[in-house]
This record gives structure tokens, sequence and C-alpha cells, in this order.
């Protein structure tokens, strides 16, 4: 019997497969607002019988995109185009997420097929970045502005007011990003974080900013579950590391985190990764061995039984990919007739079958 292809519950929600779309950013939006590409890109896994999907990095403030092209939901009238998008992915019978993030020192970007550089402030479409510390992420990088208090808690509230928005669009999961180098995964790292206060050098201060953000979140939640991404470790000696992703996944489970979506790295620059296949399921076992958090493995998982074998090892509970639904939108069905089930597909597709 496959697991990957048996229900999960959740508090509130059930996932009918345990195969989830990843949050894949597009930089196709327009002052942060969605439009009919991202209505098509994501209703075409819905389509596909994907069972959940989760939406690309949301900012939560204009200066938090990773670039101009990203989508936002920072203002009440970026509401209804999302709307679009989640009442689409329902009709489909598909449950639909919104990862909310704020890039941070790596945000102001170029869009990444014209150029892989940073903008600057005074460049067209470019803005001032911040960050924990006045540390760039590489030296071409502009040098962000160290948060205030104050930046500290517009970042939180900020955090609130797109989770009250992504409810009222109707999202079934709420994700925060807390990886890939990004604002939050900096304040996390010592690596970025260089602090003096409350908001830095102990591990508890380290994930203050974290945990005040999910505190915030769940006091606007109603019906949705609420989600985490992580990079387990900086892979680089002295940055965050697995040991520090376990203590943090044992504390916000208590904070009422339902999963935890496990990657790696993105805050420092690397000499070498291994990357291989499955090389980021390690930690993803480890966290489920060691906190009670539903646990979702990700990064070249590209074959139905590589996915299915992980699952039955029981190194995680959910299987996330990205780009092999780019390259097959309906990888759903693709994998399911790979492990000979008999799943149902799109009326609309079945000729094909």
């Amino acid at each position: 019997m496959s697991i990957l292809y048996s229900s999960l519950a959740l508090k509130q929600k059930t996932l009918e497969t345990r195969l989830v779309v990843s949050p894949m950013c597009q930089y196709t939006a327009v002052d942060g607002y969605a439009n009919h590409w991202h209505l098509v890109h994501l209703g075409q896994f819905a389509a596909g019988k994907a069972s959940t999907i989760l939406q690309e990095a949301t900012a939560i403030l204009p200066e938090g995109r990773i670039s101009y092209g990203d989508l936002g939901l920072w203002q009440d009238d970026q509401i209804p185009a999302l709307k679009d998008i989640v009442d689409f992915v329902h009709q489909q019978g598909s449950l639909i997420g919104i990862q909310l993030a704020h890039a941070g020192r790596k945000a102001s970007h170029d869009k990444p097929w014209l150029s892989r550089h940073q903008l600057a402030p005074s460049d067209t479409n470019g803005w001032q970045t911040v960050a924990p510390s006045a540390l760039s992420f590489q030296e071409s990088d502009m040098v962000p502005e160290a948060l205030d208090g104050a930046g500290i808690q517009k970042i939180v509230k900020a955090f609130q007011e797109a989770a009250k928005r992504a409810v009222e669009a109707g999202y079934d999961i709420i994700e925060i990003h807390a990886a890939h180098g990004y604002l939050i995964h900096q304040f996390l790292s010592p690596l970025s974080n260089q602090r003096t206060d409350a908001y830095g050098g102990s591990f508890e201060n380290r994930i203050r900013l974290l945990l005040e953000i999910i505190e915030a979140v769940n006091t606007v939640i109603q019906q949705q579950s609420l989600w985490l991404r992580i990079s387990a470790t900086d892979w680089a000696a002295g940055g965050w590391d697995i040991e520090e992703s376990v203590l943090l996944a044992q504390r916000v489970q208590a904070l009422g985190v339902e999963v935890i979506d496990v990657s790696t790295g993105g805050n420092v620059l690397h000499q070498e990764i291994p990357i291989a296949a499955n090389y980021q399921v390690p930690f993803a076992a480890r966290i489920k061995e060691e906190s009670e958090l539903i646990t979702g493995a990700v990064g070249l998982i590209k074959t139905a039984s590589q996915a299915e074998a992980i699952l039955q090892k029981k190194q995680a509970d959910l299987i996330f990919i990205g780009r092999g639904f780019l390259e097959n939108p309906h990888l759903a069905m693709q994998f399911a007739k790979d492990l000979g089930l008999d799943f149902p597909w799109s009326k609309q597709y079945e000729r094909a079958k």
C-alpha cells in the first residue's frame, strides 16, 4: 500500500496525499499583485490532481520582496486576485497554502532571468534592504540597515496583518518562511545576526523574532493550518545547525505549528555542499525523530519510488517537490502511474490515462 498516496489528517484539514507542491517564485507580479500567470501556474497543479499546493514566497511588506516581481500581501486590495486563485484551486478539490516571507538583506534583486545582481536604492526597481545586522550577503551586495526595535515590531505586525488577509482570501495553510537566508533565517543564524540586544547572541534571543511572529499569526488564524519552513543547517562552521533546528522544532510545536518543511542552506555563500539525491532528507528525519511535528522532506526527490521509500522508512511524513512540478504539472498523476496505482485523474484529462 502506498503511503505517498494515503491521506494525512491535520487538526482542521486533511491532505488527500502526502505529495506537496513546494512554493516556487515566479517573479511575475506587478507591484505585488497576482495576475493571470499566477492563476494558470497554480491552477495547473490543481487540475493535475496535486492535493496540496503552496504558493510562492509572498512578501509581507514591499521592501520584503526578493525582487520587484514578487507577490505581496501588504495591503487589502491585493486580496481579490489571490482569492480568485484560491477559489479555482478549491473547485478542483485541492488545498492551497501561502508562504509569507520577508527577504531581509537578500531583497531588492532583479528578475533572475535578467540578472543575478542586487539592485541599489538608486536603481530603477531597487530599494534599501534591512537585516538583523549591517552585514551584506556577499561583497557585491549593498550593506543592509540593521533593524531597530521599532523596525522589528513593524515586521511582526506585518506578518500578522498579511496572515489576516490570507485568512480572508481563503487559504487553507499559512507557511512562515524562515529558511534560505531570508530575514527570519538571518535572525536565527549567528553568522548573520551579531546583535547584542534581546534579538541576538543566545539561541533564545536569536529565535525570539520567529516566536513572536508565530504568536502574532496565531491570533488571526481561524481554520488554517500553520506551517514553518526552515533551513536545518547553514552548511558552515559556527552557523545555524541541526541541533538548534531540533530545539526550534520542539519549541514551535508548543506554539501551534503543525508541519515543519525542512530545507537547508541559503544564508551564507558556500564552497561546497554535498548535493545528491536525498541529501537533505537526513535533516528532516532527525527532526521527525526528535519532535512530534509532521515533517516534510525536500530536495532532489525526483521519482515516485524515491518519494515512497522516504515515507516507508519513516524519514518524513510529507514530500515537497518544486522543480519536478515545473517540468510536469501533472506529476501527481505520473507518480501514481509509476507506482501502479488507480489514481483518479481530472475528468477533462481521463482520455490520456
